[in-house]
């Protein structure tokens, strides 16, 4: 009697969970005697699939957070202090730079807005001494330099030459005087800087070829010569500009006002990369410049290289920056694009592709951490640096690849953002030092023998 009122309260339990009306909708479609037999000669594996397949008894998969970190480096390094900066600038470039870069990087403009709040987060001229400026580690340049490339190259490049380039040039080769006017309004972002040393035929030979000259005439400096590609170049308020003294023939630099007589600047068009930061051609024709305004630390090119070695580590970080946002959006989408009915990550190639792009990018963060800790105890050579610059700026080049490969035809599209990673590590690639001029750097100091022409 037992068994029989189990077996009618099993019977009632089913039938109340049971839709007669799609019961009997699905019979005219299916032998559903047979359906029922086969389904019910199934082990528990099989039947644990077919509900998996039916997105029946398994709720949604929780997956892991998005981390371009791998090796969780920064988590191991920063003080506690500085690890809450990174969070505030990273949140930072994710409310007020992400949501109009697009927009901004499309119409080749700046977005002039948000230079104000760049300044209330006091990290310009981060690792100088003294000038209002904070006195951190290289290593924390580093890593806030990659923050902004992993949202956007251009706004890291409109940072690195005014914080680097431009502001460096000051704090290494320009007089005490010098450093206690223009440094403290530079670091809040009071004055904007600009660095000319690149001309219109000369790039790499910078160093012994430089066509734009300098002259001393009555007290006075006179200019005549280009500069091309000068990022900030419209709008800054002071350029550093790098000349060759006539008479001596040593490379020479000065603070040119944008009011200047004889300064004129020229916007460049129509560029595949980097279409934020506004490139100039200046042209100084007898452009006059006060003694006061000649960098006085600064008599050959050798002072100008210590700069450049500076900034060159900085450009080691943006490469890692420009494949951390290649690498962490592509991983976004592929968890989130479907096909055949699953997501893309699923697949076997794809997985493949993330994993070569993510090898690469730690490959890159590692070799950049152990840069930013010479630069920190005073060991940093410019065959180091140069080996960072050639290294991260080539699989810069093949983790954006592949992060738009994986995203087949949407990787092209702006709003994606990948495709803008994609033009701007062709910038990365070539600024900063050509990959041959840096091999030639690092093959010098590990031959011995120069291979420079």
């Amino acid at each position: 009697m037992a068994n029989i009122f189990s077996s009618l309260k099993n019977a009632y339990n089913l039938f109340k969970h049971v839709d007669f009306d799609k019961l009997e909708a699905l019979s005219k479609k299916v032998d559903l005697p047979k359906m029922v037999e086969t389904i019910s000669s199934l082990d528990d594996k099989q039947i644990q699939g077919m509900m998996k397949m039916m997105g029946g008894s398994h709720k949604k998969k929780e997956l892991p957070p998005i981390e371009g970190d791998f090796y969780h480096l920064g988590d191991e390094a920063l003080k506690d202090e500085d690890r809450e900066l990174q969070l505030k600038v990273r949140a930072f470039l994710e409310k007020e730079v992400k949501p109009i870069v697009n927009h901004y990087w499309n119409k080749a403009e700046f977005p002039f807005e948000i230079i104000p709040k760049l300044a209330e987060l006091n990290i310009c001229g981060l690792t100088y001494k003294g000038y209002g400026c904070p006195g951190k580690s290289n290593l924390m340049e580093g890593i806030l330099a990659m923050e902004m490339a992993r949202i956007d190259t251009s706004i890291s490049t409109f940072f690195g030459v005014q914080s680097g380039l431009a502001m460096g040039s000051i704090y290494l080769c320009g007089s005490e005087e010098q450093k206690q006017q223009w440094l403290p309004l530079m670091q809040q972002f009071k004055i904007i800087g600009a660095f000319g040393l690149t001309e219109p035929e000369v790039g790499s030979a910078a160093a012994g070829g430089l066509t734009t000259t300098c002259k001393k005439v009555n007290g006075k400096w006179v200019l005549n010569g280009q500069k091309k590609w000068i990022g900030n170049a419209t709008f800054a308020d002071i350029l550093i500009i790098w000349a060759r003294d006539e008479e001596s023939g040593e490379v020479k630099g000065f603070i040119v006002k944008k009011d200047n007589p004889g300064f004129a600047v020229e916007k460049m068009q129509d560029k595949m990369a980097l279409r934020i930061v506004q490139n100039g051609i200046i042209t100084l024709t007898n452009c006059e410049v006060e003694e006061a305004d000649r960098l006085q630390n600064a008599n050959s090119f050798k002072d100008t290289a210590k700069v450049l070695q500076m900034t060159r580590a900085g450009v080691a970080w943006q490469a890692v920056g420009c494949a951390r946002g290649a690498y962490e959006n592509a991983l976004e989408y592929t968890r989130n694009r479907k096909q055949f009915g699953k997501p893309i990550a699923s697949f076997q190639l794809i997985q493949n592709h993330l994993v070569e792009m993510l090898s690469n990018l730690t490959a890159m963060q590692t070799l950049c951490f152990r840069l930013s800790q010479l630069q920190d105890q005073g060991l940093l050579k410019d065959e180091h640096a140069s080996l960072a610059k050639v290294f991260c700026s080539l699989r810069t080049r093949d983790v954006v690849s592949k992060a738009r490969e994986v995203m087949g035809g949407n990787g092209i599209l702006l709003e994606y953002n990948v495709a803008r990673f994609v033009a701007d590590a062709e910038a990365i690639y070539s600024y900063e030092g050509t990959k041959e001029i840096n091999t030639l750097i690092v093959g010098r100091a590990i031959t011995g023998f120069s291979a420079f022409v």
